[in-house]
């Protein structure tokens, strides 16, 4: 085990170079992610919860904009700031409504939690692995959520639609 740890130590010093890219903590993040998608569906098998035969096309379509609506929130909005504050910095204003948060730290966990809290393509791993789950274990509510944020998600591109028509006026 003290081999494969050195091993991995290695690896990622290569991998590394000069940058300080938290490997090591990425690792950790991408250990939790699989180990609790792994609980949660021992979970959902233990329960009797079966997989479905088949996704909709409607059900894949409101779980992508509801994972876009979802982590665009998470990593872009001031209103969120709280949640991002202990592993970012502000880095001011980014699109509209939007702030451009920058991850804290050089390397560690602060910095690599601090990544995952302001890449929205980062985030949709996790939230669109929320759905899929959430369509065996509960599938009524994942597609009110879902539902939820892709009509917001419809409705926050009107708003940039709107306020560019009332630009070209």
């Amino acid at each position: 085990m003290a081999r494969l740890a050195e091993i991995g130590r290695e690896e990622a010093a290569e991998y590394r170079g000069d940058s300080t890219q938290p490997v090591a903590s990425h690792a950790a993040l991408l250990g939790v992610y699989l180990v609790v998608l792994a609980i949660a569906t021992l979970s959902a098998r233990a329960a009797g919860r079966e997989l479905p035969e088949h996704v909709s096309v409607k059900d894949l379509v409101t779980m992508a904009l509801g994972t876009h609506k979802i982590s665009r929130a998470i990593t872009k909005e001031s209103v969120a700031s709280p949640v991002r504050a202990p592993f970012t910095h502000h880095g001011g204003p980014g699109g509209p409504a939007e702030v451009m948060d920058e991850p804290r730290g050089e390397g560690g966990m602060r910095h690599a939690v601090g990544e995952l809290l302001t890449c929205p393509f980062c985030l949709d791993v996790w939230i669109v692995s929320a759905f899929g789950l959430g369509l065996v274990v509960a599938p009524r509510l994942t597609r009110l959520v879902a539902g939820s944020f892709s009509a917001l998600a419809g409705a926050d591109f009107l708003q940039l639609a709107y306020a560019r028509a009332q630009q070209a006026a």
